[in-house]
């Protein structure tokens, strides 16, 4: 998928110019977020983050684990591992778990998105599915990278009430501001820090 930069869409209502158009709960939220960053570029710099369970979760089981999701207000999520690889597979695995970070950021994004410039949304669906030849991560054979191949991201969208050019820009918009999307279409550099012996810190 290209990422392509686009206007802001409009909607029929905007075009319209109706004063009734309904207050964005988007835009009331970001207006003084952004007014702020304007001034203090470094209160826009967030930290995200994950962890698998500290302690002995099922020590002697190498195909289940848990993992805490979240920095504010943390969740913990099962973790197994897919049958490919020898896991038992009858749960999430860490590349379901990155569709579902590409398809949450995608669907959220577009909704935002879509709040800001008043357009309602009837239906929408964001899903992603990503390939991957397990020969690499077995270490069979030399020629196979280790790592995902092809990411597919299918976006089901409707809405009566706006034009489909009108969509097809918003979804534009949504490729261009998808954090989750743009990473993985440029890449990002992956620090590793390993800590030996005591834990507890």
């Amino acid at each position: 998928m290209t990422t392509t930069q686009t206007q802001s869409p409009r909607t029929s209502t905007q075009a319209s110019g109706s004063k009734h158009r309904r207050q964005s709960m988007m835009r009331t939220r970001q207006a003084p977020l952004m007014r702020l960053y304007e001034v203090e570029p470094q209160a826009a710099l967030i930290t995200d983050g994950a962890s698998t369970v500290r302690g002995a979760f099922r020590r002697h089981d190498a195909v289940h684990g848990e993992l805490r999701i979240g920095t504010a207000n943390p969740h913990t999520a099962p973790l197994s591992i897919h049958s490919a690889v020898g896991g038992d597979h009858d749960g999430p695995n860490p590349g379901d778990y990155l569709c579902a970070a590409l398809a949450g950021c995608f669907d959220t994004t577009l909704r935002i998105i879509a709040d800001r410039y008043a357009a309602k949304l009837d239906e929408l669906c964001v899903s992603a599915k990503a390939h991957v030849d397990v020969r690499g991560t077995l270490c069979i054979s030399p020629d196979v990278e280790v790592g995902f191949s092809r990411i597919d991201l299918r976006v089901e969208i409707a809405a009566s009430s706006i034009p489909e050019p009108q969509l097809r820009m918003l979804v534009s918009a949504t490729e261009h501001c998808c954090v989750v999307l743009r990473t993985l279409q440029g890449g990002v550099p992956v620090e590793l820090e390993v800590v030996i012996g005591d834990c507890s810190a």
